[in-house]
């Protein structure tokens, strides 16, 4: 005996709803998208053509579809007809791929993505999933949707224009001396500009053209011929010419698309060559790609940003702008690694955020060993004599401040440094291991004032009870969400091109990772 089956006959019932299981994670997406005020879709609304899809809806459909670790325009299409949690939240609407990867990218999706990670928030703190002490900051590396071979580099755009204006100068002298024509204004001696060039162009067109009436208008064959052998020059000038000014069009169109970068990608131009930790050929292959930012507590994604700065140093301040401005206030404490740890950055949170960072810096662990400790030639374990301002060497010679020193980085941020000199390393016999300096110049330290005391602050504050246990936390609240993201979730590869297209896919993949994360704990 069988159950009866027949394909003929309706089955009930047909409310899809009743399919789903009671912690499908169908429910979470509708209760998280629900929470969008209605004013958040006012951008989306028109008043002429074909009504447009709910866009509550289609944040739902795409949000849910992430959760499955479906990225595709086309599998979220082909899920709206197979899965029944899909079928549930598009309620019978069935939007085409098209449609999809054109919301999905949407530039006012950015602000329905920024409203679901408040409201995200919001709902954590109301449960008391989270605490309100303190956010966890870190970045990784995620492949751009970008060919692998399509790498621009500074240094040899740099390199290219510095020929282009050396010929080009020659080239110019050359029709200066030989006569072909006449000297044009220039702005700059030292480089011919774009208008510059053209202007060169006109002008030997010009020549070549009273070449060609001259030719026409002769009937003798032998200076017919003699005009054509004069006219080859110009001809052979202005071919060169066309091409410098084609050149130097690109040489600052790629200049313009670097910024302050050394390299981007033809496929994506806001695409970085970096330098990925999950490369699969295994040799420190560049790759192009995105420097990922995100602040979590309990493993939950509270804010994200994405850059095209590979280094983290860079990332923070910024960052942090992006979080007061859009999703919360900063908690008392900022935790990250000693990627971060820098003056410029220990001045932003202590002195104009009013907040406490439990940021390392890079030497920190390595001044804690002993080795270092006990290296009599680090100048940090050198006698220092407050009232003279003085240092006292291992062999018992003084270094006295000479001079400061200001070092102004890429961004601006000036540096002051303390420069003390020995006051004689001529004979010592320790002058090998203590200074590379050649004979005759003696050994030089600099001290950052400055940096030294936040290096104190830092130390202070991670050595309590309360902020180390704080700090403590960092490894396993942060860098368990990008294992999530990659190995969990498979979001390994973006999908999408240009920064603001990629911020829409990487909100939808942490929300994603988020809501995973609270069906899986509230379950």
């Amino acid at each position: 005996m069988f159950k009866h089956y027949t394909m003929t006959q309706l089955i009930l019932p047909l409310d899809l709803e009743v399919k789903l299981q009671e912690n499908d994670i169908a429910y979470a997406v509708h209760d998280l998208v629900e929470q969008i005020p209605d004013e958040a879709f006012a951008s989306f609304l028109r008043e002429t053509g074909n009504p447009a899809y709910h866009p509550r809806m289609m944040m739902k459909v795409i949000l849910c579809a992430y959760t499955q670790s479906v990225f595709s325009g086309r599998k979220i299409d082909a899920l709206l007809k197979d899965s029944i949690r899909m079928m549930w939240l598009a309620q019978g609407y069935e939007p085409s791929y098209r449609t999809i990867n054109r919301f999905r990218v949407h530039p006012e999706v950015q602000e329905l993505l920024r409203q679901c990670f408040v409201q995200f928030r919001c709902q954590l703190v109301q449960e008391k999933l989270i605490e309100e002490e303190a956010i966890f900051i870190d970045g990784t590396k995620i492949e751009a949707n970008a060919n692998k071979f399509t790498f621009v580099w500074r240094k040899a755009v740099e390199k290219y224009s510095a020929n282009l204006v050396e010929k080009s100068n020659q080239m110019y002298d050359e029709l200066l001396e030989n006569e072909i024509i006449p000297e044009i204004k220039r702005e700059n001696l030292d480089e011919l500009s774009t208008e510059e060039l053209v202007k060169v162009v006109e002008k030997l067109d010009a020549k070549v053209e009273e070449y060609d009436n001259q030719i026409e208008a002769s009937k003798d064959v032998s200076e017919r011929k003699q005009l054509r052998s004069e006219r080859k020059a110009p001809k052979q000038y202005r071919k060169q010419f066309k091409d410098f000014v084609a050149r130097k069009q690109k040489y600052q169109n790629d200049m313009a698309i670097f910024g302050e970068r050394n390299s981007y990608s033809k496929t994506d131009h806001d695409a970085t060559f970096m330098r990925m930790k999950d490369d699969y050929m295994k040799n420190g292959q560049l790759k192009a790609g995105y420097n990922v930012q995100i602040a979590t507590e309990g493993q939950y994604t509270l804010a994200f940003d994405v850059f095209s700065n590979p280094t983290d140093t860079r990332t923070l301040i910024p960052f942090l702008d992006k979080i007061e401005e859009g999703f919360f206030k900063l908690p008392p404490y900022i935790v990250a690694d000693a990627g971060y740890g820098s003056e410029q950055n220990y001045i932003d949170v202590i002195e104009h955020r009013e907040r406490t960072p439990l940021i390392t810096y890079n030497m920190y662990r390595k001044e804690k060993k002993k080795k270092y400790k006990n290296n009599a030639f680090h100048s940090t374990n050198w006698d220092y004599n407050e009232e003279t301002d003085f240092y006292t060497c291992p062999n018992g010679k003084n270094l006295v401040f000479r001079y400061l020193s200001n070092r102004k980085d890429k961004d601006g941020f000036t540096r002051t440094f303390k420069v003390y000199e020995c006051e004689d390393c001529s004979g010592c016999p320790f002058r090998s291991q203590c200074t590379k300096a050649k004979e005759g110049h003696h050994r030089k330290i600099q001290y950052n004032e400055k940096w030294e005391q936040q290096k104190e602050y830092v130390r202070q504050q991670l050595s309590e009870e309360k902020t180390g246990e704080i700090y403590g936390k960092r490894k396993t609240d942060v860098e368990p969400v990008f294992g999530f993201l990659k190995a969990n979730l498979h979001f390994t590869r973006l999908s999408v091109r240009g920064k603001e297209k990629v911020k829409n896919e990487l909100g939808f993949a942490f929300l994603a990772v988020n809501l995973r994360k609270y069906i899986a704990t509230s379950g």
